[in-house]
Order: C-alpha cells, then structure tokens, then sequence
C-alpha cells in the first residue's frame, strides 16, 4: 500500500473515530445521568487524540466542519443534551472564534427544525412531553417575542428544548425566532468556545477540566447583564403604555 493510501486510511479512521466520538456522546447523555463520567471521557479522547485530530482536521477541513456542524444540528433538534461538552469539543478542534461561528450557525438551524416541527401535526405531541414548562414563558413571548426570547437565549433559565417549542406555541415570526436564537446563544458560545481552544494549555499542564467550573460568577452575571439589557426595550414599552392610559 502507498504512502498517501496510508495517509488517507488513517485520516478516514480519524474522521470516523471523531464522528463517532459524537455520536457516542450525544446517546450516552441522552441514556444516562452520569454527565460529569462522559465529560472526562471526552476529554481525556481529545488528550490522547490531540495531533492525530488536529492534523486530520487540516487535511480534510471542509469535511471536517460539516460533519461537526451535521452532528451539532441534528442534536440540537432532536434535544440531546451536552450541547456544553459540543461547544468545547468545537472550540478545541476549530479555535474559539470559528468554533463559536459554527456552533452558533448549527445550534440555530437545528432549534429552528424544532420550532417547525412544534408547529406541524407533531406539536401536541411536544407540548405534552413539555409537561405544561410552555405555559410559563407564553405570556412574555407573546408580549415582547424578540427581546423576551433573546433573554432566555443569554440566560439559561429554562432548558434549551423548552424554550425552543414555547415560541412556535406563542406564535411567534419564524424570523423573529431565528435572529433571537442566533443572536442570543452567541455569547454562551464564545465561553465554551474559548474553553475549548484553551484545553491544550490545560492537557499541557497536567490539569483537569470540569465544565461546571467553567459558569464562573463572572461569566453568570456578564450574561446575566446582557439579559438585563435586552429587557430594556420591554420595560420601557411597558412604562410608556401605562403614561398614554
């Protein structure tokens, strides 16, 4: 066998090996409670697979953001949660800035065939798996659809599926649901993104990572301000509606 043939065996099991990686991850959070077992799992695969990842990833780029974003789409819309452990995955394999821009891109695309499927024939079915969760966030949705949305995108105050079918329920503007959900998940992204590209220094330096360290306070209240901001424009409709009665 030639040396590209080798070259090229070995960059497709790689391709497979990250492919499957996952995939594993998404089924075995989707199966299990044990979080914190697979996050080291995962951690512990891009340690040991560091050069043979990143080297397939510059031979085969085009094929290799596809793939993440084909993977990150499809579990966003089927809600498979560690969307986290995702977002660090992407930002150790792409770098914090294009890791946040395909993470964003796909995350959005797949809350968005969520939100279409919430408004087809299989929406009850939906509504009735939310245990009655829609119902809190119906009235904001209604009243303020973009400023409120783009709150609980920033701000992780309800999980991400939920908040994903609320607004088909609440008919909201498939635009206006798009641009909040883009916009919104876009600092989150960077955090988990800038974890991600950050894990060499940390597998360098011997430590360990856990993602619930990650949410520092800091992190919280900077989200959480922004959140604070978007709810600006709802306070002051709100004001000025009560001065024109």
């Amino acid at each position: 066998m030639s040396d590209v043939a080798v070259q090229f065996s070995k960059t497709r099991l790689a391709l497979i090996a990250l492919l499957t990686l996952l995939v594993a991850l998404a089924t075995y959070f989707y199966f299990s409670g044990y979080g914190a077992v697979v996050e080291q799992f995962v951690f512990d695969y891009l340690r040991d697979n560091r050069e043979v990842l990143q080297a397939t990833i510059a031979d085969n780029f085009i094929i290799a953001i596809s793939l993440y974003m084909l993977i990150y789409a499809a579990a966003t819309a089927f809600s498979v949660p560690g969307g986290a452990v995702f977002t660090v995955c992407g930002g150790f394999l792409f770098g914090s800035l294009l890791g946040t821009t395909l993470t964003v891109f796909a995350a959005t695309v797949g809350a968005t065939a969520v939100f279409l499927i919430a408004r087809s024939a299989l929406g009850e079915m939906l509504r009735h798996k939310a245990k009655g969760q829609t119902e809190k966030l119906l009235e904001g949705l209604e009243r303020d659809a973009f400023n409120y949305l783009l709150v609980l995108r920033l701000v992780p105050l309800f999980p991400f599926f939920i908040v994903n079918i609320a607004p088909a329920f609440a008919s909201v503007p498939l635009r206006t649901y798009v641009i909040a959900t883009f916009v919104g998940i876009i600092p989150g992204s960077f955090v988990f993104s800038q974890v991600g590209a950050g894990l060499g220094s940390i597998f360098d330096a011997g430590e360990t990572l856990s993602l619930s360290s990650v949410l520092t306070m800091d992190i919280f209240l900077a989200l959480t301000g922004l959140a604070v901001l978007s709810l600006i424009p709802v306070v002051y409709k709100r004001i000025k509606a009560r001065k024109t009665t």
